[in-house]
C-alpha cells in the first residue's frame, strides 16, 4: 500500500499543475494539443499494462514492479527542465510504462495474497493507497505552485516518491507467485491451458461480464482523463486561482481513494454490478453539475460526488475481472481489461480536447457526461454477479458457464 502511494503520488504531481505549465509558462492556445500529455500517457500505459500480466506470469511480479519504478525516476527531473512541450510529452510517455508496470503488480500482488473472498477488500485498499496519495498530491502542489510558481517547486515531491518508491520496491517487496500456485492447487483445473489472444478476446467482448467491465473501465477513466486534462482550464477560465483549482483536483481524487476502503469490502458483500452501474451514474452527474454551474460551491460539491462515484466502480471492476478469470490466466485478463481501462485516458483527453476547441469547454464536459451514463446502463442490462470466488468463464474457451 506504501509503495503505491508514491505510484498514485507521481501522477499527482500533475493533476493540478501540468496543465496550466502547458496553456501558461509555455503559451498553448489550443485545448487539443493542452490534453496531448495525457494522450502519450494513457496510450503508453494501456499498452504497458497489456503485456504487463504476461511478463508478471513468466518474470515475477516484483521484477516488473521494479522495472516500473526505473521508467519512473526520470520523469520529475524531465519536467521540471523541460524547455519545451515536447519533453512534458515524452516525460508522460515514460510515466504512461512506469505506471502500466508499477501500478498493475500492486493491484496483481494483492489479489495474488488474500485469496477470492477478500478481492474486493484488497483492491479497495490499493486504490485507496494510490488515490488519495493522488488527492494529497494534487492539493499540496496546487498550493507550493500559489507560492513558489508552477515550476520547480511542486515537481520536487515526483522526485521524492520516485525515490522512495524505487528502495522499497528493490529491499522490502517478496514475489507472490506462490500464493497463486497454493490457490490454483484448490481451483477446478482448466481444461487446456490458453494463449494471450485467446484471453484477449474473452476480456474484450466473449465474455459478457469481462466485456462489461472492460467498457466501463474505458469509460470511467475516459471521464477522468477529462477532468485531468479540462478541469483545470475550465476553472481558470471562470475565474479561480490555481490554490482553489488544486482544492477542487484534491478532493476529487482524494474522496475517490478514501472511500474504496469501504467500497471494496462492500463488493465482496453486496456484489459487483449495483455498484458499478450506480456509481456510473452518479458520475454522470456530477459532470453535469460541473458543466452546468458557475460556483465554487457546486463545483466542490460536484467533485465529492465525482469522487463517490468513482470509488464505488473502481475497486468493483476489477474485483470482478478477478471473480471471472481463471487464477492460471488471471493476471493476463487483468492486465487486458487494464489495457481497455487506461486507453481511456487517451480517448478522454483527446475527444474532450477537440469538443472544447469546437463547441466550449463547458460542452466537453457534459458530452462526457452523456457517454458515463450510458455505459452505466450498459453494465446493468449485460452484467451478471456471481458469488465471489465462483469463476463465470468455464476453463475452455469455448464461453461463458451457465
Amino acid at each position: 500500500m506504501l509503495i503505491n502511494a508514491f505510484v498514485g503520488g507521481m501522477v499527482g504531481i500533475e493533476r493540478t499543475v501540468v496543465p496550466l505549465i502547458g496553456s501558461e509558462e509555455f503559451g498553448i492556445a489550443s485545448t487539443t494539443l493542452v490534453v496531448s500529455f495525457i494522450v502519450s500517457f494513457g496510450v503508453v500505459k494501456a499498452f504497458a499494462n497489456l503485456i504487463s500480466g504476461q511478463l508478471a506470469d513468466t518474470w515475477g511480479r516484483k521484477r516488473v514492479l521494479v522495472l516500473g519504478w526505473l521508467f519512473g525516476l526520470p520523469v520529475p527531473f524531465m519536467i521540471i527542465w523541460a524547455p519545451s512541450w515536447g519533453w512534458i510529452i515524452a516525460a508522460n510517455a515514460l510515466l504512461g510504462i512506469s505506471q502500466g508496470f508499477a501500478w498493475s503488480m500492486t493491484v496483481i500482488m494483492k489479489v495474488d495474497l488474500v485469496g477470492p473472498k477478500g478481492r474486493g477488500m484488497a483492491v479497495g485498499l490499493n486504490e485507496f493507497a494510490g488515490y488519495f496519495a493522488v488527492g494529497i498530491t494534487a492539493f499540496l502542489t496546487g498550493y507550493l505552485a500559489g507560492q513558489y510558481g508552477l515550476r520547480p517547486v511542486p515537481i520536487y515531491l515526483g522526485v521524492a516518491y520516485a525515490l522512495l518508491g524505487t528502495i522499497l520496491s528493490l529491499v522490502l517487496v517478496r514475489d507472490t507467485r506462490d500464493h497463486v500456485r497454493a490457490e490454483m492447487a484448490g481451483h477446478g483445473k482448466e481444461a487446456s491451458p490458453i494463449s494471450f489472444r485467446e484471453v484477449f478476446a474473452l476480456t474484450t467482448f466473449r465474455d459478457r461480464n469481462l466485456f462489461a467491465a472492460s467498457q466501463a473501465g474505458l469509460v470511467n477513466n475516459l471521464n477522468d482523463g477529462m477532468s485531468w486534462g479540462i478541469f483545470p482550464l475550465f476553472f481558470a477560465a471562470n475565474g479561480l486561482g490555481i490554490e482553489r483549482i488544486g482544492i477542487l483536483k484534491a478532493v476529487y481524487p482524494g474522496v475517490w481513494g478514501l472511500l474504496q476502503v469501504v467500497t471494496g469490502p462492500l463488493s465482496d458483500r453486496w456484489g459487483r454490478k449495483g455498484l458499478i452501474a450506480a456509481g456510473m451514474w452518479m458520475q454522470a452527474g456530477a459532470l453535469l453539475l460541473t458543466a452546468f454551474t458557475r460556483d465554487f460551491g457546486w463545483w466542490l460539491a460536484a467533485s465529492v460526488l465525482l469522487g463517490l462515484g468513482t470509488a464505488m466502480v473502481y475497486p468493483s471492476l476489477i474485483a470482478a475481472v478477478s471473480d471471472t478469470a481463471h487464477p492460471a490466466w488471471r493476471a493476463r485478463s487483468l492486465s487486458v481489461y487494464r489495457f481497455w481501462r487506461d486507453l481511456g485516458y487517451a480517448i478522454g483527453a483527446l475527444s474532450a480536447g477537440v469538443i472544447a476547441d469546437f463547441f466550449g469547454l463547458a460542452s466537453a464536459i457534459a458530452a462526457i457526461a452523456g457517454l458515463t451514463f450510458v455505459s452505466g446502463v450498459i453494465v446493468a442490462v449485460l452484467m451478471q454477479d456471481r458469488p465471489t470466488g465462483t469463476p463465470l468463464v468455464n476453463a475452455e474457451v469455448g464461453g461463458t458457464a451457465p
